[in-house]
């Protein structure tokens, strides 16, 4: 009989934990399905909407289904809820404050490559590494890019020469992008990758595949394991991708160091220009606040960030530009006023000039946010009018739909630059755009982005009329890691006289 007692009360004992989990995952799941949002089913909650949609149509299908519910939805990955929300008041809750700092899901799988960079990075690492990398952005040392921004446009322009003479559809986004890399390996590296005019580099390539394997990945849960993915034939190539990037910035890191090492024995002074990498050598050496292995992970951050969302933005704002030909026709009236037809590059003086052109691709990037959606982890649980979100959710924000909101942009799908003039932002909720997030993880290198756009953006204008090839409602849009379209951004360019 005793034995019996002390059974009962070893189950009772072990059964209390498992009683507390289920009341608390009770109270969760009632909590997260007030909020309005398709049904549910076990196991596979809300997957079920997008079996069998084709990736070129999965952005479709979940426009359509946010579009269903106004400003706050839920949904469930599995047994996993997942809150979607797309009103400036709801996100200025979110991600306004040092709290729910941590990233969704999503980004485990570009830690594996990034790291604790500041992209991913939380906590006291991530304040330190933001106290170290902010001041590398400071405007004075923003104007020593501007000869690296006009020396890899001029690239840019004499690569697309001939397809103006010829007068062939080209995808330029393809363009943009290796323009966009050569700019931020050198701004980031000092490193001359020139991959616009020498198309195969093991490391750019990697730096294509392995973008391409994390969006294979995310939308493959069945490969979130790493004991799965590690034997498949994409964990391979990716595995085999990450080893080319980091051994690549290691051994950057390290010759850079000797170097600087050697000039210094040399009694050599350090150029005028120095990359990113150098700012962040020197703040260590000064401090002694950063080992190799997390340089290492804040180029490898400033590499990723640096390319596929800028050129994403300037490849956006080209296509809007070439369906709207008169406001091309402002933007290079703006250019010739600045230069007085002089092909001379531009400088920072140049680029401040150019207001109309930073409403338009502002106005580009509402239209189409080069990243279009982004997620945190809540820290603790939080009010959204009658709704109540649990501490541990996963809450993405919307930014291609936040940027519709009537509220705030009357006509939402029309083009018009001059919703950002001063006069027209002045009462606009200050989370009602933000391209580049908003808050304290808002995106530290947004000025270098504006005046790379810039830049490339007035040299592709001052020599070449652009012509878009289809129209808005012709296009796929494809949500992934960046905002893109499942054909390219297709134009057609002549060369000015």
């Amino acid at each position: 009989m005793i034995a019996i007692i002390i059974a009962l009360l070893i189950v009772i004992y072990s059964a209390i934990p498992l009683l507390k989990w289920y009341k608390k995952r009770a109270a969760i799941i009632k909590a997260i399905d007030e909020i309005p949002g398709s049904k549910a089913y076990p196991i596979v909650g809300t997957t079920y909407q997008v079996f069998g949609v084709e990736r070129k149509n999965i952005f479709k299908t979940f426009h359509g289904i946010l579009s269903s519910y106004p400003y706050i939805s839920r949904s469930w990955i599995g047994f996993k809820p997942e809150i979607n929300i797309r009103k400036a008041e709801y996100i200025e809750k979110v991600i306004n404050a040092n709290k729910n700092m941590q990233k969704g899901f999503v980004y485990d799988y570009v830690k594996i490559w990034l790291g604790d960079g500041l992209l991913i990075s939380t906590g006291d690492k991530w304040h330190k590494h933001r106290k170290i990398i902010t001041p590398t952005f400071h405007f004075s040392i923003l104007e020593s890019f501007c000869e690296i921004f006009a020396e890899k446009s001029k690239i840019l322009v004499d690569q697309l020469s001939r397809h103006a003479e010829s007068g062939a559809l080209i995808n330029i986004h393809r363009y943009i992008t290796r323009a966009a890399l050569d700019i931020i390996s050198e701004s980031a590296m000092g490193i001359k990758i020139d991959c616009q005019r020498q198309q195969e580099n093991e490391y750019v390539n990697a730096v294509y595949d392995i973008s391409e394997l994390i969006m294979h990945r995310i939308l493959r849960p069945y490969l979130a394991l790493d004991i799965i993915y590690r034997n498949t034939s994409a964990g391979k190539k990716f595995k085999k991708c990450l080893d080319i990037l980091h051994t690549f910035t290691k051994q950057v890191i390290s010759n850079r160091k000797a170097l600087r090492e050697q000039n210094r024995h040399n009694g050599v002074s350090p150029k005028k220009r120095q990359a990113f990498l150098d700012l962040l050598l020197d703040a260590n050496e000064r401090e002694n606040l950063l080992n190799d292995e997390e340089i290492r992970e804040e180029v490898d951050t400033f590499m990723f960030e640096g390319h596929d969302t800028t050129a994403a933005g300037i490849s956006w704002t080209l296509y809007v530009l070439g369906l709207n030909p008169n406001v091309q026709q402002l933007v290079f009236e703006e250019i010739e006023h600045i230069f007085n037809g002089s092909d001379r590059p531009a400088t920072l003086a140049d680029l401040n000039e150019m207001k109309y052109l930073e409403r338009v691709i502002k106005e580009a990037m509402r239209l189409y946010p080069p990243v279009p959606m982004f997620a945190r982890i809540l820290s603790e649980d939080v009010q959204l009018d009658q709704y109540t979100v649990p501490k541990g959710t996963m809450v993405t924000i919307g930014i291609y739909h936040l940027h519709r909101d009537a509220r705030y942009f009357p006509d939402p799908e029309k083009f018009d630059p001059d919703r950002f003039l001063p006069e027209n932002t002045a009462a606009r909720h200050p989370y009602a755009y933000i391209p580049f997030s908003a808050g304290p993880r808002n995106c530290v290198g947004q000025k270098f982005a504006m005046y790379e756009e810039k830049s490339v953006l007035s040299s592709i204008i001052r020599n070449y009329k652009v012509t878009s090839v289809e129209k808005r409602d012709e296009i796929s849009l494809i949500a992934e890691l960046i905002l893109r379209t499942q054909d390219g951004i297709n134009v057609k360019l002549e060369r000015r006289v």
